[in-house]
């Protein structure tokens, strides 16, 4: 496998600077792969048993055992931020700190001498509105996922970059319920006090994107006056504006795909005061 060195414009800049995240997760033997072109990442990922070239052009993976995102083992860490404001049920499932801490811990343990491939990218199409965040993947495709899911910042914007999240997708490494404080092997945890996500046990990458959007769920109504919402939205030429709601594959965007209006989105949207 082509294995490029880390150059001086691959480094991320001050917060998450190559140094001090290496340091602050102490991955010092972990080689880490920084923000690699889609064209590179496709390589590596062509280099791996469970991925094939579609006749589209597309890399075509198989994601193991899970085809579809896992809810029920999706948590939140109960701390002082969320312990008043998150609606506590069984969609969102309350995880202790010092559960996570035990988890974070293995996890960082498990990934030392392996490779990790980490993407700098910026979530929120307004700058009032936009966050920065560092995703580290453990498999080449789930980097592509980031790359093609978030917003790549500008070689201008990279030079004074800022990550306020961290992500950690690690799919072979599992939890012990019993120890972590999970249900099963498959995991996914945000804690907003240390503005940090953890994937572990399931290799589909929707994971990432759902915890993210999880994030913004919360952050947006909270501190940002802005109503989050899971739908698409077009708009006509006299600027009139459709917002198509719905659950997943439903035909939100189906539906908001037309010849004569243009496409915002088709995914999630944040409607604010501005806008």
């Amino acid at each position: 496998m082509y294995k490029p060195q880390i150059s001086e414009a691959m480094k991320p800049q001050k917060f998450s600077s190559f140094q001090l995240f290496q340091e602050q997760h102490q991955l010092e033997k972990t080689q880490l792969f920084w923000n690699l072109s889609p064209e590179i990442l496709i390589d590596h990922s062509l280099e791996l048993p469970d991925v094939r070239r579609a006749d589209s052009g597309a890399i075509a993976v198989h994601t193991g055992r899970f085809t579809g995102r896992s809810p029920e083992n999706r948590f939140i860490v109960r701390d002082e931020i969320t312990e008043s404001r998150v609606d506590w049920s069984s969609i969102n499932i309350p995880f202790s700190k010092t559960h996570f801490e035990q988890l974070y811990l293995d996890m960082m343990a498990y990934i030392q001498k392996k490779e990790l491939y980490i993407q700098q990218v910026f979530i929120g199409g307004q700058q009032a509105h936009r966050l920065g965040l560092t995703v580290a993947t453990e498999l080449p495709w789930s980097s592509l996922f980031v790359h093609n899911m978030f917003l790549s910042p500008s070689p201008a914007e990279m030079e004074s970059f800022q990550s306020e999240w961290s992500v950690f997708c690690i799919p072979s490494f599992e939890a012990h319920p019993a120890r972590h404080g999970t249900y099963a092997p498959n995991f996914s945890v945000i804690n907003f006090s240390q503005k940090m996500i953890l994937i572990g046990g399931t290799a589909y990458t929707g994971e990432i994107k759902k915890g993210i959007f999880s994030v913004l769920n919360f952050l947006f109504p909270t501190y940002k006056n802005t109503l989050p919402m899971h739908c698409s939205a077009n708009v006509g030429t006299a600027g009139d504006t459709a917002l198509f709601f719905g659950l997943s594959g439903t035909g939100k965007t189906t539906l908001s795909s037309c010849a004569h209006r243009k496409l915002i989105g088709d995914d999630e949207h944040g409607w604010s005061r501005e806008n």
